[in-house]
């Protein structure tokens, strides 16, 4: 059985027991976000120094060396005009971070450092104070510390061993938030809640819990992704009343058939709700090979020739037969997954079936690729 065969065994398994399973309860809060409780993301430029040799190299990042110069500068330290640095112990990187809402001044966040020139590993270095900034230009954070990198790398007499990736770490807890950003939750006696994934059944659903929970008219829907809530004006009511409507629990509607591909990998992924309709496939491969083989002509002795070296090229082209397949109609994520492994296809020609299937309106899904 072919790697993809067993893939699709083991989920036909799991989609049976999915199958006989009843659909469990979701909380609100993994459904739905309150509207305007948002994270913001902040960037930076600093510089990481300390690396054991391993830095940029200042002929070709020459901003490395310019912001050395103006650091310097800053404390006091004057470099006089064309003097040339070698900073292999210095790298220029980007530095990243996702602030939070409800962040307060002093709050620490984790931070993520990227390589910007050429060095060849960040590991073992520091990160010097780096202002973070959002989109609007405010720094709402400093960030500073010691980079985390989760590799290795070796290098010696032209051999190289990298194990993970060098050029990139993290520093935990590195920032420092220095702005708090308003996080408004709702307007005057209302607030709304967002909902994940558009869909009208799971909107009503939501509304109906919630109005159950707490009265009648306490929300309504505006949309298919959005839902008003009347909520106490006082703040700390109005906490209190968001931590009961978060953990009230609904049922919502199953997600419309949809099958994922990604064209890079191969991968296949499809959600419970994907049927097909009975259709008949007719599968083969196509394959050509090109072998090259040298041959030599030699001479006779006191010809003067020269020997000559040719090449004698074989071109085979093989396609396997195509058998038409009948594909039975599945009603489940189970009989779809049984049907499917019955091709014997590989990932890259079921990507190909998938996609012929859909043009003849056998799957009964929005196929999208990646």
């Amino acid at each position: 059985m072919n790697p993809i065969s067993k893939c699709f065994a083991a989920l036909a398994c799991a989609a049976g027991l999915l199958g006989a399973m009843p659909a469990a309860a979701e909380r609100i809060k993994d459904l739905a976000s309150v509207a305007g409780v948002r994270n913001n993301q902040l960037i930076g430029y600093g510089l990481v120094v300390g690396l054991d040799g391993s830095g940029d190299q200042t002929t070709q990042t020459p901003f490395t060396v310019q912001s050395i110069i103006n650091m310097l500068g800053n404390l006091g330290v004057t470099v006089p005009p064309g003097t040339s640095l070698q900073l292999k112990n210095v790298a220029a990187a980007m530095v990243t971070a996702t602030l939070p809402p409800f962040a307060r001044a002093g709050q620490a966040i984790d931070v993520t450092v990227s390589s910007l020139g050429n060095a060849k590993s960040l590991r073992g270095g520091t990160l010097i104070m780096t202002p973070l900034k959002g989109i609007d230009g405010n720094i709402y954070a400093i960030a500073q510390g010691n980079v985390v990198v989760g590799g290795v790398g070796a290098q010696a007499g032209g051999s190289k061993v990298t194990v993970n990736h060098l050029s990139v770490g993290r520093v935990p807890a590195g920032a420092t938030v220095e702005r708090a950003v308003p996080t408004p939750v709702g307007e005057g006696d209302h607030l709304a809640l967002d909902l994940n994934t558009g869909d009208f059944g799971t909107a009503q659903k939501m509304v109906e819990a919630i109005n159950t929970a707490f009265g009648a008219d306490t929300a309504r829907a505006t949309d298919a992704r959005q839902i008003q809530v009347r909520a106490p004006q006082d703040a700390n009511a109005r906490v209190a009343f968001l931590g009961k409507l978060e953990n009230l629990e609904l049922q919502p509607m199953a997600q419309a058939a949809k099958v994922i591909v990604n064209a890079r990998t191969g991968s296949v992924v499809m959600n419970q709700s994907v049927t097909l309709d009975t259709c008949a496939v007719a599968h083969g491969n196509l394959s050509v090979s090109v072998s090259s083989e040298p041959q030599v002509s030699q001479p006779n002795p006191l010809s003067g020739g020269q020997t000559v070296v040719t090449e004698r090229n074989q071109i085979d082209i093989k396609q396997e037969p195509g058998a038409l397949m009948h594909v039975k109609a599945g009603a489940n994520l189970a009989e779809v997954v049984k049907a499917l492994n019955a091709l014997g296809a590989n990932p890259q020609d079921l990507i190909a079936i998938l996609q012929a299937m859909k043009a003849a309106g056998a799957l009964r899904a929005d196929l999208e690729i990646i």
